[in-house]
């Protein structure tokens, strides 16, 4: 019988195949108390689990070939720092010591109390890195029941109602593709799609800026994840449909539903044929206008799969990796600077962005804070609060990037301000740093200063921003989530969410329309910039400068190529006068 499953859309396209469900821990250990004289063994347990995973890992890194996704070896590098993390060893070491644990119940138990510090943090990106924490303990979990592979080789033949009807639909019989199912899939799992015959894969948790989503989205895999039910209700060798378009997973597929989706992929992948002709071509709108299509990164060695997927730039590097979860051992200057020249360099002289450390009191860079240390972390001390509470990390920070900058053109970009006093005191650290290079008789490179405008007090009071900076960057994901009150991982109030609202709408607007009457450059790097369902509006109401994940630029390309600005004017501006915007863009 044909049912559909459903989760989150994270990479486009259309799969269809036979299910291969991966093993999972799934966290499900046994607990027991040990006696004082099996501690050291059980230590030793973990001990081996663990450099049985760096090994791993090490060697997956060092195989990768040049042909390999650009994501995949900072992603494998993030799982190494985690499993090698003294925070996680120590702490299990103190459970088995102090309470007794057994190793695997110390191993779990730690990982709870880690996730709940990364349940506390504010922003969705590093929020679901609590997942690389999980997929790195599973990791060490299976290595320690002596099973490396989470991955069930598949049966040689479809089984199960309607199964030999199915694979007459499906083209190629039992050579036809695999669609994996899993609970949860780390890089190093998904280095299996390149020489598998997966053609998409569905996992039961999950989110848009999971690494499993980013990995995905750049091997051009179709992707649900978040399908919560998946693994419980799919069984090994079901035929599967997965729509990366719609987030949904269809199972046992009717011939007619079959034959349906078969078309859908057909158009896809011409659509994408097409689609990939844009790379090279001029980001011009009917009417003349040059649109500025950049991309955001999270790594230093993100650079190529950018200048490759056809970016000119860089609109956001995301720093807040450079400093997680390093047991309170910040990067020192030298450090920051090589990571940050490495972006420069890896973008061949066209401009980066970078914006200085967005993590605060709810994203603890050393230890664990109590729970209830912050009633609301997304009001606290974060982003330039946090760093102006510690001017000589930010002063480090500032200093490397100011040397960077002798390596190609840079803008520097601040993060959460609000407040004129904020701007003095920002802009007095960029001097004093400058001047402690020049003391020093370090070489450093101009950078122009920029402002984040995701606090809708920012938005109101933007005219004073653009005083001071000589550009604004729009951060839609913060912007929507402060005016409209809500918490984007709240699943109770997801569905308020929504970037179209009105007033969401005229605080873009207002922005965009107060950077161009003063001569400022202004650019949106949220989500809406890489939805090709807001482009044409952000086109109207004057945006030329769009940043988002480099495998969303050729879909807005085309978008654009396909503009006239003039003629959206008018029609943006109804749009942000209407009760109900989305009704206009739907129309």
């Amino acid at each position: 019988m044909t049912f559909a499953i459903h989760g989150i859309a994270v990479a486009r396209g259309i799969a269809i195949g036979r299910a291969v469900m991966a093993a999972s821990s799934h966290l499900d250990v046994t607990h027991y108390l040990i006696e004082a004289e099996q501690i050291e063994r059980e230590i030793e347990r973990v001990r081996k689990g663990r450099l049985a995973v760096i090994e791993e890992l090490q060697h997956l890194r060092s195989d990768l070939g040049v042909d390999a996704p650009q994501e995949l070896a900072p992603l494998l590098d993030v799982h190494l720092m985690l499993v090698q993390d003294d925070m996680l060893s120590l702490g299990v070491r103190q459970l088995i010591t102090e309470r007794l644990y057994n190793a695997e119940w110390a191993l779990t138990a730690q990982l709870e109390l880690l996730c709940r510090q990364f349940d506390e943090m504010d922003d969705e990106y590093l929020r679901e890195r609590k997942g690389d924490l999980q997929q790195v303990v599973e990791r060490v979990l299976r290595h320690m029941r002596g099973v490396s592979s989470p991955v069930e080789a598949p049966a040689s033949a479809p089984a199960g109602d309607g199964g030999e009807n199915q694979q007459d639909w499906v083209e190629g019989g039992h050579d036809a593709p695999m669609v994996l199912i899993a609970n949860d899939l780390s890089p190093a799992d998904m280095l299996q799609f390149k020489q598998s015959v997966f053609a998409g894969f569905v996992t039961a948790v999950g989110g848009k800026t999971s690494h499993t989503a980013i990995v995905a989205r750049s091997m051009d895999i179709p992707a649900v994840v978040g399908a919560r039910t998946a693994s419980q209700l799919i069984r090994a060798d079901d035929w599967v449909i997965i729509d990366g378009d719609a987030g949904e997973v269809i199972v046992d597929p009717s011939p007619i539903l079959l034959e349906e989706y078969r078309f859908k992929q057909r158009q896809i992948r011409l659509e994408r044929e097409r689609l990939s002709r844009l790379r090279d071509t001029p980001s011009i709108t009917i009417d003349g206008e040059r649109i500025e299509l950049l991309a955001n990164i999270e790594q230093p060695g993100d650079g190529p799969a950018a200048v490759n997927a056809g970016a000119v730039g860089v609109g956001l590097f995301r720093t807040e990796f450079l400093f997680m979860g390093r047991g309170g051992k910040l990067p020192g200057e030298e450090e920051q600077y090589r990571a940050y020249r490495e972006a420069l360099e890896g973008m061949q002289g066209m401009p980066v962005t970078i914006r200085t450390l967005d993590v605060g009191a709810d994203k603890p860079l050393d230890k664990a804070q109590p729970k209830d240390y912050h009633l609301n972390p997304a009001l606290g001390l974060r982003a330039i609060r946090f760093s102006l509470a510690d001017p000589d990390m930010f002063r480090t920070q500032l200093r490397a990037v100011l040397r960077a900058a002798v390596h190609g053109p840079v803008q520097l970009l601040f993060p959460m301000l609000a407040h004129v006093s904020e701007i003095r005191q920002t802009l007095a650290l960029v001097e004093q740093a400058s001047a402690e290079l020049r003391e020093r008789g370090i070489p450093q490179g101009h950078v122009k200063l920029g402002a984040m405008i995701e606090i809708p007090a920012a938005a109101l009071a933007v005219r004073t921003f653009l005083k001071y900076f000589d550009f604004v960057s729009i951060g839609t994901n913060d912007l929507i989530q402060y005016t409209l009150a809500i918490d984007r991982a709240d699943e109770a109030v997801a569905q308020l969410y929504d970037p179209l609202h009105p007033a969401v709408l005229r605080l873009i607007a207002e922005v965009i329309q107060a950077a161009k009457a003063a001569g400022k450059e202004v650019c949106v790097c949220g989500e809406m910039a890489g939805d090709v369902a807001t482009t044409k509006l952000l086109l109207g109401l004057g945006l030329r400068s769009f940043s988002m994940q480099p495998a969303q630029i050729l879909a807005i390309k085309q978008e654009v190529l396909r503009a006239n600005t003039l003629q959206l004017a008018s029609w943006a501006q109804q749009v942000i006068d209407a009760e109900d915007p989305s009704a206009l863009l739907e129309s």
